[in-house]
Formats: C-alpha cells, structure tokens, sequence
C-alpha cells in the first residue's frame, strides 16, 4: 500500500522563501514551494525555458514537456534572479538557468551541483522533495479534480490520485473490492 503524502505545519512554511539566502536560492524555493517543481528538474531548467515576456517556464520532462506560468512572485524573483546571474556571470556561455561560481566557469558543465541545491534546502531545514509534496497536496486540498493537478503540476493520473485521496479521506471507496 502506497503511504500518504502529509502536510507540513503551516508555522515551518511561513516565510521560506523570504529566509532563503540570495536570489538564486529564493527562485529554486519558489520554484518548488510554489510551483511543485522537483529538485533534478529545476537544477536542469535552462536559460530559454524561462520567457519572463510571456510569464511561463518550459519544465523539459522525457518525453513531455509542462508549461508553468509565473506567479507575480516567481516571476519577480526570476527577475532579481537573471539580474544577478548576469551581473556574476554575464560571459557564461552556461545554458542552464541555475549556475554556480562552478559551472558558470565552463559551458560543457552540468548546471548547480546537487550539492548546491541540498544547501539551500538545508539551510531551510526542509528537503526540496516533503517542500514539494507539501504544495501539491495542498492544492489537492482545495480541490478533488486529479486532471487539474496532473495540468498544474505535471503528474501521472496514479500520483495524483494519490494527492486527492491523501486530500479528501472521506471520498476514499471502503470496503472490499
């Protein structure tokens, strides 16, 4: 049997991504607070799937791709973000959006370490994948339509189902099958 996304206490929520050191840090919480993204996918966005013109990012997932539109937020700290990217590093030659003092060095490398990201997430005292369960349960919270979660977040059917029935106990089938 499959175990049941729970909720993070609201009190270790508030202020994440304000408590997040720097811009590049406050973006990758964003992108998995608010948007559910996972950690190895965001490491791997590129600078081209973010369009801050048209407010969406393009999630490059095998063998689908998932639009996300930017929140006012999100799109205010990608902003800050690709500032400071370019103020630190505007030679790079880099493609991918998140980059180190490392990887900004050398285009043939990866983009932010694991490493790098686990930092960030420490610091916070939360792991990036309970931060990211956390959102997508939340938004199952206020509504029982799977199909939207599987638009908003990109998910299969099965996980979100999961979401839903985590979400609304009561609505689960009972007795034998």
């Amino acid at each position: 049997m499959r175990r049941l996304p729970a909720p993070i206490p609201t009190d270790r929520l508030r202020g994440l991504i304000d408590r997040a050191d720097g811009p590049m840090a406050k973006l990758v919480v964003a992108q998995i607070a608010v948007h559910g993204l996972g950690k190895q996918e965001t490491a791997q966005l590129l600078l081209d799937d973010l369009d801050l013109a048209a407010g969406r990012l393009l999630v490059r997932r095998d063998p689908r791709h998932h639009t996300v539109y930017l929140d006012e937020i999100t799109h205010t700290l990608s902003s800050a973000w690709l500032h400071e990217r370019r103020r630190l590093w505007g030679q790079t030659a880099n493609p991918h959006l998140f980059v180190s003092q490392v990887t900004a060095a050398d285009a043939t490398l990866p983009p932010v370490s694991h490493r790098v990201m686990d930092i960030i997430f420490e610091r916070l005292g939360l792991p990036p994948s309970q931060l990211r369960r956390d959102r997508i349960l939340d938004e199952a919270s206020h509504t029982a339509g799977p199909v939207h979660l599987m638009h908003v977040f990109g998910i299969s059917a099965k996980t979100a189902m999961t979401y839903v029935q985590a979400a609304h106990p009561e609505r689960r089938p009972t007795g034998p099958r």
